[in-house]
């Protein structure tokens, strides 16, 4: 999985807080490492020189195989709350994504359906299956 950081010109993009936010996505990623191949970490400083309550914002896009990228954003007063915060919601939409994924099994057959293994032995007997054989319906509905 690759963590690319990126940073606006009022945020200094050093090699120590790049490796700071690389432990801090990974930490908060790795159980979906398998399904993610890429986050792009944007951060940037909301206000530019003024100062105010929600001055640094994280914003995050995780690459996931065979679906859209997830983004999500986390707006703090320090660069490293806002970078906490937008991994934790990363996590959670993560989970959420992959879990309804996961929970989509297909479409389930009808119960009328569903023949018995004795019901497909019957189907070779010379008298058609005997009493409780039913005809196989091969229509689609």
């Amino acid at each position: 999985m690759q963590i690319l950081v990126n940073s606006d010109h009022h945020i200094t993009g050093d090699q120590t807080v790049s490796a700071r936010v690389e432990t801090i996505v990974s930490g908060s990623v790795d159980r979906f490492a398998d399904r993610v191949t890429r986050v792009e970490v944007h951060l940037n400083d909301v206000n530019g020189p003024k100062h105010g309550a929600k001055e640094k914002r994280c914003m995050m896009e995780a690459r996931v195989g065979g679906i859209k990228p997830i983004a999500v954003s986390h707006e703090a007063p320090t660069l490293l709350e806002a970078i906490e915060g937008c991994a934790d919601k990363l996590e959670r939409a993560l989970e959420h994504k992959l879990g309804k994924l996961n929970a989509t099994a297909g479409p389930v057959p009808r119960d009328v359906d569903i023949v018995s293994l004795d019901q497909l032995n019957g189907l070779g007997q010379p008298d058609g299956g005997g009493k409780n054989s039913r005809p196989v319906s091969r229509t689609k509905h």
